[in-house]
């Protein structure tokens, strides 16, 4: 059965704020019978990911001598909602492909920034959790 993917995309920027009464309950769209005033679970997903780079970029970059005045983070992801719906059981529920953009405001060289890469992607434990299996325990009481 031929399904349409889904698209999401978030940016995430250092300096964003919460608005006024944030919490961390799932929105989902109206037509999944939710209020879609905020973030579903996918979407907290790809902002786990991207404040995780964030933290890590910064730590990297202190480590690698330079400062990071700002950053900002383009994040999004594909997957296809038939799983989710029961309609097909042909491709995997979640995120085929995450696709980030990092843009930093600093004065690093091209070869710091390419260390400063490497070591954000190799130490992120979100990124972490995202590329590896991890054993997953659920009770039900």
């Amino acid at each position: 059965m031929a399904t349409k993917e889904e698209y999401w995309e978030i940016t995430f920027e250092e300096k964003n704020e919460l608005p006024e009464g944030y919490s961390s309950e799932d929105y989902e769209p109206a037509d999944l019978g939710g209020t879609d005033h905020g973030a579903n679970p996918v979407e907290y997903l790809l902002a786990a990911y991207a404040g995780c780079l964030n933290v890590m970029a910064h730590i990297c970059a202190k480590e690698l001598g330079f400062e990071l005045k700002s950053i900002k983070i383009d994040i999004c992801g594909n997957l296809n909602p038939a799983r989710l719906f029961g309609q097909s059981f042909d491709e995997r529920a979640g995120y085929k492909e995450i696709t980030v953009k990092m843009r930093p405001d600093c004065n690093a060289d091209a070869e710091t920034l390419s260390k400063w890469k490497d070591a954000i992607l190799n130490r992120c434990p979100v990124g972490d959790n995202l590329k590896n299996a991890t054993d997953i325990v659920v009770n039900v009481k």
